[in-house]
């Protein structure tokens, strides 16, 4: 894992500390998933960033990879938690602890109600 020394304004480092204390995890894990969310989702991600156009490829894929979902159709509920319950459990990341997890655990489990 690396470290990263990073300054910032304190105002910033107040807001970040009272959403990842609101969230129940450290300040660091709410960095990492802010910055992991941003990383993934950065409105670059494939395109040229010279002209800001699509790459082709990437979109070729993107097209090919919706029709393949589109034909798939939709799973029931009873099916899907059927695959979940026989998928194989890895480890965590060593920040995520017991407590972190069952309050993650915890709120999914509220989100489908």
């Amino acid at each position: 894992m690396s470290r990263l020394t990073l300054r910032l304004p304190e105002t910033l480092h107040q807001q970040l500390a009272q959403v990842a204390e609101q969230e129940g995890v450290s300040l660091n894990q709410y960095i990492v998933y802010a910055l992991t969310r941003q990383s993934v989702n950065a409105p670059v991600r494939g395109f040229d960033t010279a002209s800001m156009q699509p790459d082709p490829e990437i979109e070729r894929q993107r097209s090919l990879f919706e029709a393949l979902k589109g034909g798939l159709g939709e799973a029931a509920p009873a099916d899907i938690e059927a695959i979940l319950a026989q998928r194989e459990v890895g480890s965590c990341e060593p920040e995520l602890t017991p407590e972190t997890i069952e309050r993650l655990q915890a709120k999914l489990q509220a989100a489908k109600h």
